[in-house]
């Protein structure tokens, strides 16, 4: 399909994506959306943000274990970070 309309940038860089172009695309308020840069111009596409854990499973069972040794008291800060490298 080859469609084009145009649309002006104001003062703060913004640009309205007309309303057919977001039709065809399904945009909807709220939407997230890339835009490319390639040798024969700008490329803009609907896009989906996944949010990634910050932990792995093995790191959240290790927090787990911490977490259930609350009000454990180490003499030194060498014993506390053996121990949790121990887990």
């Amino acid at each position: 399909m080859n469609y084009s309309e145009t649309a002006k940038m104001t003062s703060k860089g913004q640009v309205t994506i007309p309303s057919t172009i977001r039709e065809i695309l399904k945009l909807e308020p709220g939407a997230t959306v890339m835009f490319k840069v390639t040798d024969r111009g700008v490329i803009l596409s609907p896009c989906e943000i996944i949010e990634k854990p910050v932990h792995t499973a093995k790191e959240w069972k290790k927090i787990e274990k911490l977490v259930a040794e609350k009000g454990k008291v180490y003499k030194t800060t060498g014993a506390a970070k053996k121990h949790i490298k121990s887990l």
